[in-house]
């Protein structure tokens, strides 16, 4: 190969296949470098994809794509695959707006079987198009591939059960670097802990592979009878009885950073026409030494510079660090209060919570429902826990908030963190359905602070009650200035009393709405804005307030079951005159991109309100 860049050249994953070994090696190379760079610039998850490298070189290598069929768990450990799959000439712009999405997504590619982004559903996926593929007499292999944190989801081996006792064909890759974000939890954590041993097995095999090689005369032949029964020896240093229990054949472990090796095995996978379940080690943040120092620091990181692996930003304090902080506090006073979190324990801040009270945090992995009903059960036994999930994960736990807490009446505390748009990470990470499912559930109290101290105050409030109550915000406290105020009135801010018109309004799109009320006064319109801290119950001075002007809501969550709809309702029920008009998100599925982007294009940027407004006040449609 000459000097020109190797990437540049790879244009479908049929490329990768004519590559000798030294080209492969350069390739991982160039792969690394430009996540590394790229991600420097736009943020992005850094360890998950750099531990991959080698892994999707080997599946592009053994596989046929697209008639073979690959589905990523969660999908932020594809970047490489995007690079190897045609994305290679834009992913400059990934998570940019307009650009492509830092997970994978069926809009962008045809190699892109779903848009991903939350975790333990790939097996469920590749079953179904499995069994697809055998009802329509199609040809081809699925493949699902998923880190070791989806296994700590119940749904994980709901799919493998079902695969194993049907017998469904699939290959499922299990790349086992021993965390997801923070470090994995749990029994099965530490079963393939065991299975690793086989560092026992990987190094014991790599000896003796390098040592047969070395002999003279004897060597290649003893090498190539090792390599032939090498899997009849592996069981003298493993034993899995816990997949194979399941119906799955396993196959492993075997080095994560070895394409050659990753390629016999998948080929070997490919041609058993079982349920195959191939164990890959790895390590997170290969290639780049912060990250492979620090992998749960680099998991996912704003824009940083890459010779010293500093942010390059500085950015303000985080709502869940501030919560748990505080509930520490109260903790010494109190000695009731416990955290539970599901995989997160850095991404809420509830790591400081256990800081201060080691053994009161419950880590769970990614298993929400378990999460929530562990928290009903904590509460029964007269505890009062607080659950930390980000509002986008915690729908997952509906049925178990709704039935294992609401039905009880049992005081759980839930903070729901990244409510609202959050930017990069796009369409399976908003939060913009969480007011809608918690103010579906009778006797559930809702809070939207706007500043650290109405957290304070939600949090005091919460505590107080002796019933479910959640806390909903967004990942940063706003800056100093008018959000910071108190609320005048319980569970109500007001800005601006006595205008031609209102807006109420619930969380920090409060900033938005203030942006529109300056706007709007420099035409000589006066606008009252109305910040509810407080959703539910709904504070009886909003209704004083009021009076009789025209009024507006506004909120940064879909419209179906929000904001304005409760109050729509509510003021007919209380004989009070209906909104003019209700802003929310539009229906749908916002992209990624930048918060203030997305609002625009949501139309709830102050620019489109103050046109909005304005035209309601003239008897327009906004």
């Amino acid at each position: 190969m000459s000097d020109q860049s190797i990437l540049q050249a790879i244009h479908a994953p049929g490329d990768v296949k004519r590559l000798d070994r030294p080209s492969l090696d350069r390739l991982c190379g160039e792969l690394r470098e430009r996540i590394i760079t790229t991600v420097a610039d736009n943020g992005g998850h850094l360890s998950s994809n750099l531990g991959t490298v080698e892994l999707t070189v080997a599946l592009l290598r053994a596989f046929d794509l697209p008639r073979d069929q690959v589905v990523f768990d969660v999908g932020h450990q594809c970047y490489a695959y995007k690079l190897l799959t045609g994305r290679a000439a834009d992913f400059h712009t990934l998570r940019q707006s307009g650009g492509i999405s830092g997970f994978t997504n069926r809009t962008e590619s045809e190699y892109d079987l779903f848009t991903t982004g939350h975790a333990s559903n790939a097996i469920s996926l590749a079953v179904g198009l499995t069994r697809a593929r055998q009802l329509q007499g199609g040809q081809g292999h699925t493949v699902a591939v998923l880190g070791d944190g989806a296994l700590t989801g119940g749904m994980s081996y709901e799919a493998l059960n079902d695969a194993g006792s049907s017998r469904v064909p699939l290959i499922v890759i299990l790349n086992d670097n021993g965390m997801s974000i923070s470090g994995n939890v749990g029994a099965l954590s530490g079963y393939l802990t065991r299975l690793r041993l086989s560092k026992g097995w990987l190094g014991v095999k790599k000896t003796i592979s390098e040592g047969l090689l070395r002999l003279p005369a004897v060597g290649k032949p003893l090498h190539a009878f090792f390599e032939s029964a090498k899997d009849h020896i592996r069981n003298i240093f493993i034993h899995d009885k816990f997949f194979a229990s399941l119906g799955f054949r396993y196959l492993g472990p075997i080095d994560g950073h070895s394409i050659a090796g990753m390629e016999r095995v998948f080929r070997r996978a490919a041609a058993l026409n079982e349920p195959v379940l191939i164990h890959v080690v790895t390590r997170k943040g290969q290639g780049y030494a912060p990250a492979e120092n620090s992998p749960d620091v680099y998991h996912g990181v704003a824009p940083f510079y890459v010779d010293s692996g500093e942010a390059k930003r500085q950015e303000g304090p985080e709502y869940g660090r501030t919560a748990a902080l505080y509930l520490a506090e109260l903790q010494r006073g109190r000695g009731d209060l416990c955290m539970v979190t599901a995989a997160m324990r850095d991404g809420t801040g509830a790591a400081a919570f256990a800081e201060a009270h080691p053994g009161r945090l419950f880590d769970v992995g990614i298993a929400e429902e378990h999460a929530v009903s562990l928290c009903a059960g904590l509460a029964r036994g007269g505890l009062r826990p607080v659950c930390a999930i980000y509002d986008t994960f915690l729908q997952r736990a509906y049925d178990q908030m709704l039935t294992d807490v609401c039905m009880q009446g049992l005081p759980v505390l839930f903070l729901l963190d990244r409510a609202g748009l959050n930017g990069a990470d796009g369409a399976s990470h908003h939060g913009i359905f969480g007011l809608s499912y918690l103010l579906s559930m009778p006797g559930m109290r809702i809070f939207m602070p706007l500043s650290e101290t109405q957290l304070r105050g939600a949090i005091d409030g919460a505590l107080a009650g002796d019933g479910p109550t959640a806390i909903c915000y967004p990942r940063r406290l706003p800056k100093d200035g008018p959000m910071t105020r108190a609320p005048e009135d319980d569970g109500l801010v007001c800005y601006g009393d006595r205008g031609d018109a209102a807006l109420v309004c619930a969380g920090v799109i409060a900033q938005e709405a203030l942006k529109a009320a300056e706007r709007l006064a420099g035409e000589g319109i006066r606008l009252t804005v109305l910040a509810l801290t407080r959703v539910r119950p709904v504070p009886p001075a909003l209704w004083t307030r009021l009076g009789d002007r025209s009024w507006v809501t506004l909120e940064e969550n879909v419209q179906s079951g929000g904001l304005g709809e409760m109050l729509c309702a509510e003021a007919v029920r209380t004989g009070h005159t209906p909104p003019a008009a209700c802003f929310a998100i539009p229906d749908g599925f916002p992209t990624h991109g930048d918060r203030s982007g997305l609002l625009k294009t949501a139309g709830l940027d102050a620019d489109t309100l103050a046109d909005r407004i304005r035209a309601l006040l003239k008897g327009e449609r906004a």
